[in-house]
């Protein structure tokens, strides 16, 4: 039997209605969301289902929604028995408290709060000194790190082969982008995000979460969490909670991440979330690799692996 991965998707897969369908089938999904809103103190869950949009694509409701929804997939898939046993587990950015989720190093409660924490971190600090992030299409790596070196921008996400994300001050941004742009990159495309996320401009972010993680109980992982900045498992909690304080100033390292899964064997990702943003990035990575998406009631009535 191949090796299998659950990945799941980080901020930017959100959209109205997600989950409704299994929050109305599932008792396990429902039953996700209802804690969610519980823990929250706020109805998340109908924020998910019903919007607006403009309020569901704020940062600080954007993470646990995607969070929420993740987990209500993976339980409806695979919460009743499941023989199913993925080898890693691994996410995207917030994905990556998705992951620490399923793989039992946080309960639910406590991951769905510690992200809302986050959340408002971040939006915070995006508020406190402004920025944004912009996806660079078809240049090398090296090249890159060049134009950052020269701008003060900084490498954000190496999401594929041709697609690396960079963050920084709107006006390093802009400069960036333009040298992006002269030095050969096919495309150069400005992100609808709130802040320069994965930057150093995240730093009061990332001091205020260090604060914030002594609340919450962290556990040895049940199975490998591939962490976003080292691109190597991490196998104690102490290790995860290193791990999830440096991503948020550091890069992650999506392609170096799915590249160390598939040398070990892995040959099934399965995406569990909202959209199909990851799913997109791996078959870019390894065309190879059987690409499953679980992300919906029919997506779960047509399961293969």
């Amino acid at each position: 039997m191949s090796k299998i991965a659950f990945v799941f998707p980080g901020q930017g897969s959100q959209m109205v209605g997600m989950g409704y369908d299994l929050y109305q089938a599932s008792p396990e999904a429902r039953q996700v969301f209802e804690e969610a809103d519980e823990a929250l103190g706020f109805p998340l869950s109908k924020l998910c289902f019903e919007g607006p949009e403009e309020e569901l694509r704020q940062t600080l409701h954007t993470q646990p929604a995607v969070m929420a929804t993740s987990i209500a997939c993976l339980r409806a898939a695979f919460g009743n028995g499941s023989n199913i046993q993925p080898e890693f587990v691994a996410g995207h950015s917030l994905g990556e408290y998705t992951a620490l989720v399923a793989a039992g190093v946080l309960s639910f409660r406590d991951g769905i709060r510690l992200v809302r924490e986050r959340a408002r971190l971040m939006q915070e600090a995006g508020e406190r000194r402004p920025g944004g992030m912009a996806a660079v299409i078809g240049l090398d790596l090296v090249s890159l790190e060049e134009i950052c070196q020269e701008t003060g921008a900084q490498i954000a996400n190496i999401n594929s082969p041709e697609q690396t994300v960079i963050s920084g001050t709107n006006q390093s941004l802009a400069w960036a982008m333009d040298l992006a742009k002269a030095r050969g990159a096919k495309r150069v495309i400005r992100l609808s995000v709130s802040g320069p996320f994965h930057s150093r401009l995240m730093a009061p972010a990332a001091k205020g979460l260090a604060k914030a993680v002594s609340a919450f109980e962290f556990r040895d992982p049940k199975v490998p969490v591939v962490a976003n900045t080292t691109a190597q498992p991490k196998c104690t909690a102490g290790e995860i909670v290193e791990g999830i304080l440096e991503q948020v100033c550091g890069c992650v390292r999506w392609q170096p991440s799915v590249e160390y899964m598939i040398e070990r064997g892995v040959s099934t990702f399965v995406e569990i979330g909202p959209g199909q943003v990851l799913t997109g990035l791996i078959k870019r990575i390894d065309r190879e690799s059987k690409l499953v998406n679980v992300n919906s009631l029919e997506s779960i009535k047509t399961l293969s692996l």
